[in-house]
């Protein structure tokens, strides 16, 4: 490893140290993986990409040090949670579709098999087309 890299992580380190006592010096203080790269001074996808492994760190070291769940897993869970009840509500939708299917089904058997028998055609009312006769 180069020593710009070593540096880079050196200050991701102290990042994490400022954002978990509560002395953030350059972010909001916010225990996301935001912050912790605003607050080491490189750019998140760095943080995201190359020093996944601090990112990880960090994450635990909150769960550990400060008894919270961090701001993105908080985001994370509501969205399954509200994913979940949509998954819920569409499955009770399309079951009550299907019941609906079947019930329309049976109806147009029954209205189809006892309909009386057609009366016969009244023709005493009909004239022949002019030529045919």
């Amino acid at each position: 490893m180069n020593t710009d890299h070593q540096a880079e992580r050196t200050r991701i380190r102290q990042a994490m140290d400022r954002l978990l006592t509560g002395q953030a010096t350059v972010s909001n203080g916010g225990l996301t993986s935001t912050a912790l790269a605003a607050e080491a001074g490189v750019h998140r996808m760095a943080l995201m990409k190359r020093h996944a492994d601090l990112k990880n760190e960090f994450f635990e070291r909150v769960r550990t040090e400060t008894a919270q769940i961090p701001e993105d897993e908080k985001r994370l869970r509501r969205t399954v949670a509200q994913l979940k009840q949509t998954v819920a509500d569409r499955n009770a939708e399309i079951q009550e579709l299907r019941q609906q299917i079947t019930r329309l089904t049976l109806a147009v058997a029954v209205l189809t098999h006892d309909r009386p028998a057609a009366p016969a055609a009244d023709i005493s009312n009909v004239l022949p087309l002019r030529g045919q006769s």
